[in-house]
């Protein structure tokens, strides 16, 4: 079964944010929109290179009312130590939750169990608090941060007019598509 349209499961995480331990739950999602971005270990390889293009598109996300939140299965300790030390996770500004119960990995179905750590999944949640949007690679595919961007826009989008849907590579002003019979067969 799929996670789509499905609400979060609750949960009470500990962030690393801008030099500070901080809580964050289900109900500090609510009312706006969130992206969680899963990876699998701090003071690896791929994982800092997408963190580092999430971290210089953070403020486009921040103008659509957008939270980012990065999850590995390390503590909020290990994400400190490794803010401290990498130039590129040291512009981070948006919160990296620590996952070390797995508890999160397990609800978002993304946890290599026999690892221990997470699959590079991708989740956009509506301030509802359901999920809009999934993406899962193995671990050796790195994400793009403007793609993710493109993909949160079209969900906005989607939510504010409901008769209307996004067609493929779909971006702000483009044309959309209000599906109905007479248009079956004519794209």
């Amino acid at each position: 079964m799929s996670l789509i349209n499905t609400e979060i499961k609750p949960f009470n995480a500990t962030a690393y944010h801008n030099g500070k331990f901080v809580p964050v739950s289900n109900e500090t999602l609510k009312g706006k929109w969130s992206v969680f971005v899963f990876y699998p270990a701090d003071f690896t390889f791929v994982c800092p290179t997408e963190l580092g293009d999430l971290a210089e598109q953070y403020p486009e996300f921040q103008k659509l009312g957008v939270e980012i939140y990065s999850v590995s299965t390390d503590t909020h300790f290990a994400h400190k130590a490794w803010h401290d030390t990498s130039d590129t996770i040291s512009k981070i500004t948006y919160p990296m939750l620590a996952d070390p119960t797995l508890a999160l990995s397990r609800n978002f179905e993304v946890l290599i169990e026999e690892e221990g750590l997470a699959l590079r999944g991708t989740f956009v949640i509506n301030p509802e608090g359901k999920i809009k949007v999934i993406e899962v690679h193995d671990n050796g595919i790195g994400r793009d941060a403007k793609e993710l961007l493109r993909k949160v826009q079209a969900a906005q989008y989607v939510a504010a007019h409901p008769n209307e849907v996004c067609p493929a590579k779909w971006t702000p002003g483009a044309h959309t598509l209000t599906p109905s019979l007479d248009l079956i067969g004519k794209i």
